[in-house]
């Protein structure tokens, strides 16, 4: 097949904003690990120049094997001198192996459960959630490995039980938070869809922290997936289908913003006008929509916190989630609200601003390269001498903690919102909910 197949393919203007100067080299992972030039960003942007002249085609099993390598976690633009938009040309580039590619019977059934079973239904995720932990727990992981020595899926869903957290909470939030104090504003709840399933406590501390500090926090129960996940495997219509709902359940709610904790639900949700660019009727409403999500870091970090968090004696480092540093460009307010803790020791983390190797469904997709980022990771992690590893997205939480439990490392994974809420909680404020 000649050229891409469809209007979604990586937009040449975008492409030739590349210059192939290089300054995105010693940044991506993959080429760090790899060494080789098309697993680096100019590369992959190379080959997909190379198919709109149709000198490789688009089926092929190098395009794929290069484009499904990359981790799209962003690190080129935050380097690039010339403000390349990597993200949307690798999104595009893989919904054109998705549109063009054959797929076997066996992967066209994981992609339907994955993205039209699982994620878009909470009441199908939640109790997924609760049953993955509970095979862990008896020991599900260590049957399969030894399996595995002669079934290589056994082995691979050995390796995802080790991504599963000890516990998952998916319990009802509230419909509201009154805000405390001299009211400053109203924000609405973004919950996601593994954040829901699996981590609702944080939804739940996250609230709290909005509320303590004077805002108003409502929880739409009309929301659903944002769609991250589907436009990094290719799956655009259903992105787009996704944001059509979200936009049109939330857009008018009276609030200052939409607050998200998770940086991929964020960085996604804020591409919303990008993503349905091409839509006459949804295109302008996607944009005012995407003007007003927040994560919950930027938005409190940039409001400041009105109630002082208690003092907390630990040492802590903070890992960048790559949709937060390097898909939003958020660096410095998460920082600011871990230094506004008193008795807070900050460690320094080397690399913390690379990928941990999780990036979505990379683990899965690519456990062998994903476990060799995630062991650098907790290497920096444990010579560090922090207790905590704080960061702000369920994928790294889960990917980072995995790793430092194989390595035996006595330290504990944090969401920023649950330390944040533990500071106020610990010295006896509750906070309801």
């Amino acid at each position: 097949m000649k050229g891409f197949p469809n209007a979604d393919a990586p937009s040449t203007e975008l492409l030739q904003a590349c210059v192939h100067c290089g300054f995105c080299l010693p940044t991506c992972p993959t080429y760090a690990v790899l060494g080789v030039e098309m697993d680096s960003p100019r590369g992959r942007i190379r080959l997909m120049e190379t198919v709109w002249q149709g000198r490789v085609d688009v089926t092929s099993d190098p395009f794929e094997q290069h484009m499904y390598g990359c981790l799209d976690c962003r690190a080129c633009e935050t380097a690039c001198p010339s403000g390349v938009q990597f993200g949307k040309l690798m999104e595009g580039a893989r919904s054109q192996i998705e549109a063009a590619r054959p797929r076997s019977p066996a992967e066209r059934l994981v992609r339907r459960v994955a993205f039209h079973i699982l994620l878009p239904r909470p009441a199908v995720l939640g109790p997924f959630a609760h049953f993955s932990v509970l095979s862990k727990r008896l020991g599900a992981a260590a049957i399969l490995r030894a399996i595995g020595t002669r079934i290589g899926l056994a082995r691979r869903l050995s390796a995802l039980l080790d991504l599963v957290p000890d516990r998952a909470s998916s319990r009802a939030l509230p419909p509201t938070y009154p805000a405390r104090g001299t009211q400053r504003g109203r924000v609405a709840l973004f919950t996601g869809c593994v954040m829901r399933a699996a981590f609702a406590d944080t939804n739940g501390a996250t609230a709290r922290v909005l509320s303590r500090n004077g805002f108003e926090v409502i929880v739409p129960e009309a929301q659903n997936c944002c769609g991250a996940l589907h436009a990094h495997a290719g799956e655009r219509t259903d992105a787009r289908a996704l944001a059509r709902r979200n936009i049109s359940s939330l857009e008018q709610l009276d609030v200052d913003a939409f607050i998200v904790n998770a940086a991929g639900c964020g960085a996604a949700l804020k591409e919303y006008g990008w993503l349905l660019k091409d839509d006459p009727v949804w295109a302008e409403r996607a944009e005012r929509f995407a003007a007003r999500v927040k994560d919950a870091s930027e938005f409190l970090g940039d409001a400041g916190l009105s109630a002082s968090p208690g003092p907390l004696r630990a040492r802590v480092a903070y890992d960048d989630p790559c949709h937060l540093l390097h898909g939003q460009r958020i660096q410095k307010q998460p920082r600011a609200l871990l230094a506004s803790i008193p008795e807070l020791q900050i460690m320094p983390l080397t690399e913390a601003d690379w990928c941990c190797g999780s990036a979505g469904v990379y683990n899965v997709t690519q456990p062998e390269l994903s476990a060799k980022l995630l062991a650098r990771k907790v290497g920096h992690i444990t010579s560090s001498g922090a207790e905590l590893l704080v960061t702000a997205n369920p994928g790294c939480q889960m990917q980072i903690a995995a790793g430092l439990r194989a390595a035996r490392a006595p330290v504990t994974v944090v969401h920023l919102m649950d330390l944040l809420d533990r500071t106020y909680r610990d010295n006896g404020d509750t906070g309801g909910g």
